[in-house]
């Protein structure tokens, strides 16, 4: 990327940031909250190291990635500002790769089984920060306790010693209208609020501002900071 080209990607993610910015502040407005309520991961799938670098630059600290061996690859050319950022992982965690995920990440947004809890706490060499995901519409292509197995699953998983469930995530059905998962979000803020936990991470580019309306702390957003994903 030449030195106009990279000043026009820094324009334009720079341009999407203010909207984005804008729209989550009438949100928040709309449902009564600070913005400071509302954290936003910048998801980088198939997003470049050098995009990430303007991201932070603009004020970004959380960041989120689907896969560990892009993470990794990904963040080994950003140990610069490794220290001063906290990485998430938003996508679906096998057991066969905890240890990974554990040496890579600063919480896990995709606790979602039994199993994997058990290979949490067994690999963990501290605490490790996660996030019960749920799978609340019940979408069968979808991972995740379903809400009635919510409070069970936190029972078993808090004799874990090795994991804290900081709070409940949850990937709506794709739909062309945002208000048709605003039950969805709103039932997994109540099941949240029932059980005392802190963050409610749900909403991504197309919904996130109905998630906000509906209590999230945490939206996931890629395409609205970064445009159209490019496979790197």
């Amino acid at each position: 990327m030449n030195t106009e080209e990279s000043a026009h990607q820094r324009q334009i993610i720079a341009d999407n940031i203010g909207v984005l910015r804008n729209r989550i502040a009438v949100a928040c407005d709309k449902s009564h909250r600070p913005v400071s309520d509302v954290k936003i991961i910048a998801v980088t799938k198939n997003v470049s190291a050098s995009m990430v670098r303007i991201a932070y630059a603009n004020g970004f600290r959380d960041f989120g990635e689907n896969r560990i061996q892009e993470a990794v690859k990904k963040f080994a050319e950003l140990r610069d500002i490794r220290s001063d950022i906290a990485l998430h992982l938003v996508g679906h965690l096998q057991t066969n790769k905890v240890k990974d995920a554990l040496e890579a990440f600063d919480i896990i947004h995709s606790l979602d089984s039994l199993k994997l809890a058990e290979q949490l706490n067994s690999r963990a060499t501290m605490k490790a920060k996660t996030l019960l995901q749920v799978n609340i519409a019940s979408e069968a292509t979808k991972h995740g306790f379903s809400g009635e197995e919510v409070v069970s699953a936190i029972a078993s998983i808090g004799r874990f010693p090795n994991i804290e469930i900081r709070g409940l995530m949850t990937i709506a059905p794709i739909t062309a209208d945002p208000e048709e998962v605003r039950p969805v979000f709103a039932n997994l803020r109540r099941i949240k609020e029932s059980l005392g936990l802190i963050d409610l991470s749900m909403g991504m580019t197309d919904d996130f501002q109905v998630a906000i309306e509906e209590g999230a702390t945490m939206v996931r957003i890629g395409r609205a900071i970064f445009g159209e994903r490019r496979f790197l």
